[in-house]
């Protein structure tokens, strides 16, 4: 064997072992197991326990949908809107749609916006059961009550769903199922649903809790600077001895566009860096991974001589196979498998993007706030 077909093996075997490593795992982040649909039988149950916090900040273009779709879930639901000093009428939308609104205070030093929105909500909060909804999140029919069913089945005190995001343009479709399949090689669902500590997801767009749990916890104060709140908040939960559940479903729609390149980086580069706790180094063991994982098969696709070239199509095999799940759930072409590399490039750049922000000193950007590092 040359110098040559040794050194293409160096760099196209690590990626064959990463992608057969990801199918092979026990708790399989790939495939789609942990979904939850609406009840098409109880369409009218008491919600009278129940109380649903809407944290909104200039959402006047979404927010009556979401109020509309709250309406449809069942009878006695409570529903509390925290207007986050909007500037675009979101509060006089809430009150022609009959639904209470509580004017948000000032945001302190100190405290995320959504975070202090929902502070403030939660004091008002009665009911045994709370509901966190994002205010572009329309729920179907049945929605809330399938929750409060899999809540029971599953003896959890805190479930999350993750939100059907928009997919009308090339960029969403390219995107948004690449999202969906990232964060659960991240958090696996399978492990965060386990009584298992060693991961805590959670999908802030929509959350049910006990609200007594919320409070034993400190609520959101425990976590009122936290970028990624929502998978913060399941940490405490089950750091506080509570069962947490996450999983995929149609019935919970996020009715916010994205559409262009430029918008969905924005919506992942305000928390990437985040995501790896502001480490150079972590960034750095990323890149090397994304180049391992997808630029060095492809190339060696291509350039690579025998025996290397089976181990780079093998490891590209493995790559398809495992993302296909994903994009047959959110209904796209399953072509866009063979764009896997490209999209996890974008998402790489995205990531440098936001340490790029961090280096120069915001944390985070969004909705006209910024957080400083």
């Amino acid at each position: 064997m040359t110098h040559l077909q040794i050194l293409w093996l160096w760099l196209t075997v690590p990626g064959a072992v990463i992608w057969c490593g990801v199918l092979l795992l026990p708790w399989l982040p790939w495939l789609n197991r942990e979904v939850l649909e609406p009840s098409k039988t109880n369409l009218d149950p008491d919600l009278s326990d129940v109380t649903v916090l809407v944290p909104a900040r200039d959402e006047a273009a979404v927010i009556a949908a979401t109020l509309a779709s709250l309406q449809q879930q069942g009878r006695g639901l409570r529903v509390l809107v925290i207007d986050d000093q909007s500037s675009d009428g979101t509060a006089d939308i809430v009150r022609q749609a009959g639904v209470k609104v509580l004017p948000g205070q000032p945001l302190p030093d100190g405290w995320a916006g959504k975070l202090w929105a929902l502070d403030q909500g939660l004091q008002q909060v009665q009911t045994s059961l709370t509901l966190l909804l994002d205010a572009d999140i329309e729920l179907k029919p049945g929605l809330l009550s399938a929750l409060l069913q899999l809540k029971c089945e599953r003896g959890a005190q805190f479930v999350s769903l993750m939100a059907d995001l928009r997919r009308h343009s090339f960029w969403d479709r390219l995107l948004i199922p690449a999202f969906v399949y990232f964060f659960k090689l991240l958090y696996p669902f399978a492990i965060s649903n386990s009584r298992s500590r060693w991961v805590a997801a959670a999908a802030g767009g929509c959350v049910l809790v006990d609200t007594e749990a919320l409070r034993c916890i400190g609520a959101f104060e425990s976590l009122r600077d936290a970028l990624i709140d929502d998978c913060t908040l399941a940490r405490r939960i089950k750091d506080g001895g509570h069962r947490t559940w996450i999983g995929l479903s149609r019935g919970v729609v996020s009715s916010r566009p994205y559409g262009t390149l430029g918008s969905i980086h924005a919506m992942v580069a305000r928390s990437a860096f985040t995501q790896l706790r502001y480490s150079f180094l972590l960034l750095l063991a990323v890149t090397a991974l994304f180049i391992f994982a997808y630029w060095l098969p492809l190339a060696g696709l291509g350039l690579a001589p025998e025996p290397a070239r089976r181990w780079a199509f093998g490891a590209l095999l493995a790559m398809m196979i495992g993302y296909l799940p994903t994009l047959h759930y959110y209904r796209v072409s399953p072509y866009l498998v063979l764009l896997l590399p490209l999209t996890g490039t974008l998402y790489l750049g995205m990531t440098w993007s936001s340490a790029l922000r961090y280096w120069l000193g915001t944390r985070s950007s969004w909705k006209g706030r910024s957080y400083a590092r």
